[in-house]
């Protein structure tokens, strides 16, 4: 059998529990700004995160409510649109790293740190990316077009 098509790791669970798992792990690293977790854990969780954030940076309607679908609650959703998106807007993508940090005491499992690349807290709100608005033209006299 060949490994075709086949993303993503399967962390031992079944399917329903494995998106219930990155959920929550999603849900965590936006609630907290950092999580500590397994490494093919952490591994899963950043592109899923990655791809939260960057809905999350268009802020309209429809994506909010995808974002609020995409975790368990809805007030990391708000957290998520209205307070680290503004703060991560001049930043284009890579903005979660995974550190490595330890190996645990029970199983020996290799530990690692999820967080933001930009300290969020002293991060200055980026300027919204509005649409800039047409500048108005003079008017043009008759005589000057011909």
């Amino acid at each position: 059998m060949h490994r075709h098509g086949y993303k993503g790791r399967k962390l031992s669970r079944e399917r329903d529990q494995r998106r219930a798992l990155i959920k929550a792990l999603a849900d965590s690293l936006v609630k907290y700004e950092s999580i500590e977790t397994t490494l093919p854990k952490a591994k899963e969780v950043v592109p899923y995160v990655e791809k939260l954030i960057t809905k999350a940076k268009k802020a309209d309607l429809h994506n909010r409510r995808q974002i609020v679908s995409s975790l368990q609650t809805v007030a990391s959703a708000h957290k998520l649109v209205d307070e680290i998106a503004p703060k991560l807007g001049l930043r284009s993508s890579g903005h979660l790293r995974i550190v490595k940090t330890r190996f645990r005491r029970g199983d020996n499992a290799q530990l690692a740190r999820v967080s933001f690349v930009d300290d969020l807290q002293a991060a200055p709100v980026a300027a919204a990316a509005k649409p800039a608005a047409p500048k108005a033209r003079k008017p043009v006299a008759a005589e000057e077009t011909k």
